[in-house]
């Protein structure tokens, strides 16, 4: 009977010992004056993360082109500064590469087709080109 009555005893001590003594935890950690730290760890931050960004690139980061686009590396499509460094930055390539981002299309990068973007303007999807042309440079 008393083994029975001793591991209750002792599992219930325990609790009690491992909850106890958290407020005056609290209260030291209160009475203890604030200190300002002014230093910043920029270290996770990409360079030219201050800069504002283009216009380009903010509808592209409204838009789906992150699913399939990253900057420096192939994901579903091409990394944007493939695309920058396969297509130089004219009249013409904007032009030729704004209605393949509204039509969509496959064939320049592979097999796997561009999805159309119907809903963004030849305007909207112009900037998206420069900004695209821009990367890397």
């Amino acid at each position: 009977m008393k083994k029975r009555l001793l591991a209750p005893l002792v599992l219930t001590a325990l609790f009690f010992a491992a909850c106890g003594g958290g407020e005056k935890k609290a209260d030291q950690q209160t009475d203890k004056p604030a200190q300002e730290n002014n230093a910043v760890d920029n270290s996770m931050v990409s360079p030219g993360a201050d800069k504002p960004a283009s216009k380009g690139e903010q509808l592209m980061a409204q838009s789906d082109c992150k699913t399939c686009h990253k900057e420096e590396i192939k994901v579903i499509g091409p990394a944007l500064k493939d695309i920058a460094g396969k297509y130089p930055n004219t009249p013409e390539n904007v032009d030729k590469l704004s209605d393949k981002i509204i039509k969509g299309g496959s064939g320049n990068w592979g097999e796997v087709a561009m999805l159309p973007h119907p809903n963004i303007s030849k305007e909207d999807a112009k900037e998206m080109v420069q900004y695209i042309l821009s990367v890397g440079k």
